[in-house]
């Protein structure tokens, strides 16, 4: 599933593609046709993303919630559109207004609906902060993790939690930060939480820039440590993620990996030693 950085882009390349344009909107597999037939012609006014949801604003306060689920793309290509290939749910057209001709085409989502302001607020509204947003109050998901007995692999992909993380960022940021997934929430200082919430703002706004995520630090590179670079269909360098029973890059040990909340968790047992209370010990 994409993380939140991925929709944060996309919103990106959506507004800098249509936004104050009027657009032609079809759904050519035919399950959007009476939303669509509402909103073609409109002027969209901006695409934006909270968490791992994405969000179209068009004139008249019509929106369109859409996510992509596991296997969902939205492709935004240039030129005039060509016939469609595939479920293509929702095509938007832009063109013959003296910008360059593009258009975009959604398949395979979970969810593309036509939705109200209120109703995207509502949705907004069940989700944790989103490291992404310059809106984002931590204080919300730190309330939640600092009375909570669940773990921290498993709070940080509870996007009632913090939204727009995913199981890369999930493993990556507790690896980066000496912390077991299995560690519970309560059990956090404030201090490592801001450490970790730091990290995510900082990681995911990289992963933005890049459209990849990478959270090797420079010590760590391929370069630096003269090692190969890591070949994986998502693409950049990461320390414990999909690396079962590889070493370590820090201390040499096999990662390992074990299923929390319902995805594969991966951690080094050297570098992030399971937690002991003062109080059992």
């Amino acid at each position: 599933m994409p993380e939140g950085h991925t929709l944060r882009r996309l919103a990106d390349d959506l507004t800098a593609t249509f936004a104050g344009r009027r657009v032609r909107v079809a759904s050519p597999q035919g399950r959007f046709a009476e939303e669509a037939a509402l909103l073609d012609g409109s002027l969209l006014e901006a695409a934006d993303s909270a968490g791992k949801h994405l969000f179209l604003e068009l004139e008249g306060g019509h929106v369109v919630h859409v996510h992509l689920g596991l296997i969902g793309k939205f492709t935004i290509l240039p030129g005039r559109p060509v016939e469609p290939v595939g479920a293509v749910r929702l095509r938007i057209v832009a063109g013959g207004d003296g910008r360059d001709p593009a258009y975009a085409d959604l398949r395979g989502a979970t969810q593309c609906a036509l939705v109200t302001p209120e109703q995207r607020e509502a949705v907004v509204a069940k989700l944790g902060p989103d490291p992404l947003r310059a809106d984002a109050d931590p204080e919300r998901a730190w309330r939640r993790i600092s009375t909570s007995h669940r773990s921290i692999g498993e709070l940080l992909l509870d996007q009632a939690v913090v939204a727009g993380v995913g199981n890369v960022y999930r493993a990556e940021v507790l690896f980066r930060h000496r912390i077991h997934p299995l560690r519970p929430g309560r059990t956090l200082r404030r201090k490592q939480f801001d450490a970790i919430w730091q990290d995510l703002v900082e990681l995911m706004a990289e992963g933005v820039v890049l459209n990849r995520i990478d959270t090797v630090r420079p010590e760590h590179t391929p370069e630096a440590m003269g090692r190969p670079p890591r070949k994986d269909d998502h693409g950049g360098e990461v320390y414990v993620y999909r690396r079962h029973e590889q070493p370590c890059h820090v201390c040499g040990t096999r990662i390992r990996t074990e299923v929390l909340a319902g995805r594969n968790s991966f951690w080094c047992p050297r570098c992030q030693p399971r937690y002991r209370s003062r109080a059992r010990a």
